[in-house]
């Protein structure tokens, strides 16, 4: 994909209304009266830590303080002369209304990396690199919400979805699915859209892990679940990694069901068996002692625990679910 810097004439260019991340929200507005703040609120700019508006606001006086921008958009030349926008929508809006409102500063031209005649796949391709690997990434909702309609919208083979954004299927996957659970059983019981709390999707996203969601179905459903999140049953997005073994003690439910994650596991933890104390040893070490005990493991022993319910499968289990988690994030380029 060939392409060439150039300082565009702001009037010149069009917003990209047919983004998908925006596009459901601006059928609310008329396209015409349509300002930057309600496109910087569409496009969730910003990081996960940081509100829309908080962003938005920073954007806007980023740009009026420094009288320009740093980063060029990007623009797809169409060969009917038309410049639409890839990359930059809330940034050129807020040109056109630092233009009509005569604020101080030269408005007129925006700088601008410019490709012809660019296809859906190759588009694509310029807008995960940009937020899903790039300097300006998306929060997580919106990287799974684009990666989604990829996916399920577009069709878009899996492989080809990595190629685009360079991530781990397995990643790119949970992402996927934990954006369907928020959208199919949390949404519906808001009471309106503004009630929708993006910055609660990480609680979806941490079920994905392990045996989480495994544990959470034996006993009760993703409404259920998602009715916790909403009602602070469900306090932080990392305390979700504990639910199989709260939802293994019959009290330490109940608690949560009254509660939250963080009070149900001080029952867990009162009620967990005594063991010699063994703080001071390494992770290290006690890896190389469980890996030496399971292949020095009796045959007879090993069929016991495979075919019996106990509290060593019990335990192996909840052992393989935190494992995957911690090693996919220490893993994480």
């Amino acid at each position: 994909m060939k392409s060439y810097y150039l300082e565009l004439n702001i009037d010149e260019i069009e917003l990209d209304m047919e983004n998908p991340r925006i596009a459901k929200f601006i059928e609310m507005y008329d396209k015409k009266t349509l300002n930057s703040e309600q496109i910087a609120l569409a496009l969730g700019s910003g990081v996960q830590e940081s509100n829309n508006q908080t962003n938005y606001s920073s954007l806007y006086n980023s740009i009026k303080t420094n009288k320009g921008i740093i980063h060029p958009i990007i623009v797809n030349h169409h060969e009917d002369g038309r410049y639409i926008v890839i990359e930059g929508n809330t940034r050129v809006q807020i040109y056109k209304e630092f233009k009509e409102n005569k604020v101080d500063g030269n408005w007129d031209t925006i700088p601008a990396i410019v490709y012809e005649n660019l296809g859906e796949s190759e588009i694509h391709a310029i807008r995960l690199q940009s937020h899903l690997v790039g300097p300006r990434e998306w929060d997580p909702y919106s990287k799974a919400k684009y990666l989604n309609y990829l996916s399920n919208e577009e069709n878009l083979p899996m492989s080809q979805v990595i190629d685009f954004c360079g991530g781990k299927k397995s990643e790119i996957i949970k992402l996927i699915n934990a954006y369907k659970d928020m959208e199919k059983y949390y949404r519906p019981l808001l009471d309106a859209d503004d009630e929708f709390d993006q910055r609660d999707f990480s609680k979806f996203l941490e079920l994905q892990n392990g045996n989480i969601k495994e544990a959470l179905l034996a006993k009760f459903t993703l409404s259920d679940f998602a009715k916790w999140v909403i009602d602070g049953n469900v306090d932080m997005a990392i305390n979700v990694r504990r639910l199989p073994e709260i939802l293994k003690n019959e009290e330490a439910t109940n608690i949560l069901l009254k509660s939250n994650i963080k009070t149900a596991l001080e029952k867990v933890i009162i009620d967990k068996p005594e063991y010699k104390d063994i703080s001071g040893v390494s992770i290290e070490q006690l890896c190389t002692e469980l890996i030496k005990r399971m292949n020095d493991m009796p045959f007879q022993e090993y069929i016991s625990i495979r075919n019996g319910s106990n509290p060593i499968k019990e335990s192996l289990i909840d052992l393989r679910g935190n494992i995957d988690i911690f090693v996919e994030d220490i893993n994480k380029e």
